[in-house]
């Protein structure tokens, strides 16, 4: 039975050993995603090691690796995604940041941002947003690392296959989260919004992940320990369980 090695990066835009960001590791056998352990990656440096880690690999990772193409065209970007991730990764944090802000407020109301077609169709905020879920931000660091990593980035730059290969995908937990939950929020990063329904929503979205939905769904179970469930009921902020998630649409894909 092939054997695959999968990863789920829950991802933030100033990784710190306070707020790190989170690396799952699992197997993928037959029709069962195993959980093996949990890194914290506390620079931008470990996650760049990361990158260079021996393969094969797939990851899932929770920030966006593109921008709206109005957005690009917009702004006079270079309209390939090796072309115009270059160019930001050129740009100064503050330029960056700077260039949407102004671009928004020449939009109407409303109107403000642009969604690419995987915003829409995951229910996730434009990629270009810098504020309240900053994904802009993250854009910013995660895409021109991924650029100036030798991984394959599927769909926006694959490589040639080989028993080698490293793939990294875009992951978005809400929507795994939202098969088990509906719009129900399972996490929080506010001490007071930290409240017993949302550690319920967890217990009954760790039991979803070990059950025939999940394989209903996707192809393949969630295998865990007891160890592991509680760690994903516990923590309120969810960090170790958007990796998981993340794990599960790297293993889908």
């Amino acid at each position: 039975m092939v054997r695959v090695r999968i990863y789920g990066l829950d991802f933030t835009s100033a990784p710190s050993k306070r707020k790190p960001l989170i690396l799952v590791g699992c197997a993928l056998e037959g029709r069962a995603l195993r959980l093996e352990e949990a890194e914290a990656l506390s620079s931008f440096d470990e996650f760049e090691g990361f990158l260079e880690r021996g393969g094969p690999w797939v990851c899932g990772m929770d920030f966006p690796f593109g921008q709206p193409r109005a957005l690009v065209e917009a702004l006079g970007w270079p309209r390939s995604w090796e072309g115009y991730v270059g160019k930001v990764s050129r740009l100064p944090k503050e330029e960056f940041e700077r260039a949407i802000k102004n671009h928004m407020a020449g939009r109407p109301a409303g109107g403000k941002y642009h969604y690419r077609l995987a915003d829409r169709r995951s229910g996730s905020s434009s990629a270009m947003m810098l504020f309240r879920v900053p994904v802009g931000k993250m854009f910013y660091q995660g895409a021109p690392r991924l650029l100036n990593s030798s991984v394959s980035i599927e769909p926006c730059r694959p490589t040639a296959a080989s028993l080698a290969v490293r793939v990294a995908v875009e992951a978005y937990p809400a929507v795994v989260a939202r098969r088990f939950l509906g719009k129900r929020s399972y996490k929080s990063d506010e001490r007071k919004r930290q409240t017993p329904l949302r550690r319920t929503a967890r217990e009954e979205l760790t039991v979803g992940l070990e059950s025939p939905a999940l394989v209903e769904a996707y192809g393949f179970v969630v295998e865990m320990d007891e160890a592991w469930r509680e760690e994903l009921v516990r923590d309120p902020k969810a960090d170790v369980l958007d990796s998981v998630l993340c794990a599960v649409q790297a293993a889908w894909a």
